[in-house]
């Protein structure tokens, strides 16, 4: 074929391909997506615009990095958030952060707050979804807060462990598993009783005590629990001398032997009534390490472990994969209020809403999950009415659309209406959305290494940054 054959050919495929541009359109798709191409039947086949071929798009990508990057630069380096000192107010540009929404009607919710943290003990629980797993935003909160007002100590340990933590090293025998209300793939326990952190671990089998230490170590049947503080986590955390075992549903007769180190302390049976019950050990400072070992027909409901110091902040990571803040509806609350009643948590904090996102088809399907979760955070609160309430909104997270990662289009809006069921219900609101930048700044975040390359989960650094920015908003409104 002459070369001029090949240019015309050439030529008149890529006018086709360009002329096609005109007749593609914007197709708007579930969840409010919307992609550029055609709409086929039930089928989609994308083709870009003649606009999106041109590059007219009007993104606003380049403002929301500036700001992702000010705010990592303020943060400092590692070895700068390990001091436990309060933020400098006259190094930091504050202006640039995202504060705290609190309800209007009660402008005095700081000031409650501070008086709570500067109390005898204070008791946080911070229930969240995946963005928690592994001690993650709560550690450093807790580090930032305890070292600031007091306390140490952990808080909530579960049994089995399903996820890598660094806050204390629990380690357990084989025969241990785990139940939560939130996992889908496990059929609920018959009572729906998951005690207040909502999952519980049963052993399996008989359980019994092998005193004889060459037959224990040749022996898989002795079923224990062992307990140290972790060297890799924040100092404070490695300090704890009030040790709880939360139990229930009980109906058989058990006892448990605890060992500190090798030397027995105590064989102690365990109440069998089918109630809520705590084991408690305390100690004049931190054990090397604890071992409780079972002898046992059936296994206990074992709610989970308190690591705690004498007093100040005591704060719980709660972490429930998949979960949307719309499970406490279906648990049963007589566990849940005993231990509530135990422990007297006097802050609850609800990190909530990115799992919703995905799946958001339009404004309605927003407001039908604003009402259920307005629904299930207050019947919390009604059992433990002394509590105050505070709401953390999901992240920004990033969907593909016509090939670049973007914001999910419904998510500025549940943002904002989690802000305003946060306010009309009470409880203060802080926007993680708008304080990672907003729209389209999470893809800043994954190419600096702060977040995962899923667009929504945050890498151990920006788990850290995100903790820090919520403690500095927190705390500037505290000393106001």
């Amino acid at each position: 074929m002459k070369p001029w054959k090949i240019a015309l050919f050439i030529l008149l495929v890529m006018g086709g391909l360009l002329l096609a541009t005109l007749f593609s359109s914007r197709v708007v798709l579930e969840g409010m997506r919307s992609e550029d191409g055609f709409s086929v039947g039930g089928s989609m086949i994308k083709y870009p615009t003649i606009e999106t071929f041109l590059g007219d798009n009007n993104e606003v990508v380049a403002e929301v990095n500036v700001r992702v990057d000010t705010i990592i630069t303020l943060v400092g380096t590692p070895e700068v958030e390990t001091v436990i000192a309060p933020p400098d107010f006259s190094k930091i540009d504050t202006s640039q952060l995202e504060r705290i929404s609190y309800p209007g009607a009660d402008k005095d919710f700081p000031q409650q707050l501070l008086s709570l943290f500067e109390g005898e003990s204070c008791r946080i629980l911070h229930f969240g979804d995946s963005q928690l797993e592994g001690d993650r935003i709560s550690g450093y909160l807790r580090h930032r807060l305890q070292g600031i007002f007091g306390g140490s100590g952990p808080g909530f340990i579960p049994v089995k462990q399903v996820y890598n933590q660094i806050s204390a090293e629990v380690t357990v025998s084989e025969n241990w598993e785990r139940y939560a209300i939130f996992d889908p793939t496990q059929q609920p326990v018959s009572n729906n009783n998951y005690g207040l952190y909502t999952t519980l671990s049963r052993f399996t089998g008989k359980a019994a005590i092998i005193s004889d230490s060459a037959e224990k170590q040749k022996s898989s049947l002795s079923t224990f629990i062992r307990i140290k503080p972790s060297y890799r986590s924040y100092p404070a955390l490695r300090r704890y001398n009030h040790i709880r075992m939360h139990y229930g549903n009980l109906r058989k007769p058990a006892r448990v032997l605890v060992r500190s180190n090798d030397s027995v302390i105590s064989h102690t049976p365990l109440i069998a009534d089918s109630a809520y019950h705590c084991l408690e050990i305390r100690a004049g400072g931190t054990p090397a390490e604890i071992t409780m070992e079972f002898e046992a027909e059936q296994s206990p409901d074992v709610y989970g472990l308190t690591l705690d110091g004498s007093r100040g902040i005591m704060l719980d990571n709660i972490a429930m994969r998949g979960a949307s803040g719309t499970i406490f509806n279906k648990l049963n609350m007589s566990s849940f209020r005993a231990m509530a009643q135990k422990l007297n948590p006097k802050v609850i904090i609800f990190q909530y809403g990115g799992n919703s996102v995905p799946y958001l088809k339009d404004s309605l399907s927003v407001d039908h999950y604003m009402r259920s979760l307005a629904v299930n955070i207050n019947r919390v609160k009604g059992l433990i009415p002394q509590a105050m309430i505070m709401f953390i909104g999901p992240g920004d997270m990033s969907t593909m659309i016509n090939g670049k990662m973007v914001t999910y289009p419904l998510l500025p809006y549940l943002d904002e209406k989690l802000r305003e069921t946060s306010i009309r219900n009470g409880w203060a609101y802080w926007s993680m959305y708008k304080a990672m930048g907003g729209l389209n700044s999470m893809p800043a975040w994954v190419e600096q290494g702060l977040a995962a390359s899923d667009y929504t989960h945050f890498s151990p650094k920006g788990a850290r940054i995100i903790g820090e920015l919520f403690f500095t908003s927190l705390y500037l409104d505290l000393k106001r």
